[in-house]
């Protein structure tokens, strides 16, 4: 297998404990470059543990990992250099503005015209009207998105997403879906985190369960819900539905079947 075909992550036998508590099992799985990859599992299932060992945070008390095409054991330095990583709380500065916190990251990682760069990542994340208001004044979707587009500068290869909607309302929530979906376009390999189903469905390339420590299953949309029984199609009549009477009052379009009323 070239370099170019290996996996942007490998992770072959990971465990970890905190005291008598097995948090993590055995945990295997591997993730293509440019796809995005879900890691989905309930609070405590282990999947912060997981992203916090693959960004070298945290060490591991056995298995075997790669990111980047580096070894997490012996070549961590050049592991931090690949990645990037997104926590659950977006970490912006609020008294500055949006354009400022994207310049202060640019000249912390010395790189030449800090100025270019937060204007292109603005103007990429739909915040150029926004960029010199202060980030007080950002919904929780911006925050995010600014968030996002901060770890993005250097473009490394690999960003890692823990849990990047928790706390948002839906609106925002779809808008970092769509920032996701570009960074994935443009060829960034994403690992996300997430307890929502529809985010891991709205997203991924691949979904992966974790549940008490260990990966329980492991596959592409398609052939996770061919894990169930087929499903079989009734007919059932219902009320319109409070959506169904806005929609036809409004006049707006309704991607629907038509709803009958019963008699």
């Amino acid at each position: 297998m070239t370099a170019r075909q290996a996996p942007a992550i490998e992770v072959r036998g990971l465990e970890k404990s905190y005291g008598k508590s097995r948090v993590l099992r055995g945990v295997d799985f591997s993730v293509a470059r440019g796809g995005i990859f879900a890691l989905l599992g309930s609070n405590g299932a282990g999947k912060t543990t997981v992203v916090r060992i693959l960004s070298t945070l945290l060490k591991a008390d056995g298995g075997v990992a790669s990111v980047g095409g580096f070894d997490l054991a012996t070549q961590p330095a050049n592991v931090r250099e690949s990645i990037s990583l997104t926590g659950q709380f977006a970490a912006v500065d609020e008294i500055l503005s949006g354009r400022e916190n994207l310049v202060l990251v640019a000249r912390l990682r010395h790189l030449s015209r800090p100025g270019k760069i937060a204007d292109d990542l603005l103007e990429r994340f739909s915040l150029t009207d926004a960029a010199a208001r202060k980030v007080s004044t950002y919904s929780g979707g911006m925050r995010r998105r600014l968030d996002i587009a901060m770890s993005l500068i250097g473009n490394p290869p690999v960003i890692f997403l823990d849990e990047p909607t928790t706390g948002l309302d839906p609106q925002a929530r779809v808008e970092v879906w769509q920032a996701v979906k570009e960074l994935a376009g443009r060829g960034t390999t994403v690992l996300l985190t997430t307890q929502y189903l529809e985010e891991a469905e709205q997203l991924a390339d691949r979904i992966a369960i974790l549940h008490e420590g260990r990966i329980i299953v492991n596959g592409t949309l398609a052939e996770l819900k061919r894990l169930l029984p087929p499903a079989e199609v009734e007919y059932v009549e219902k009320q319109p539905t409070l959506e169904d009477v806005f929609f036809a009052i409004v006049g707006g379009e309704r991607k629907s079947a038509s709803v009958r009323t019963e008699k």
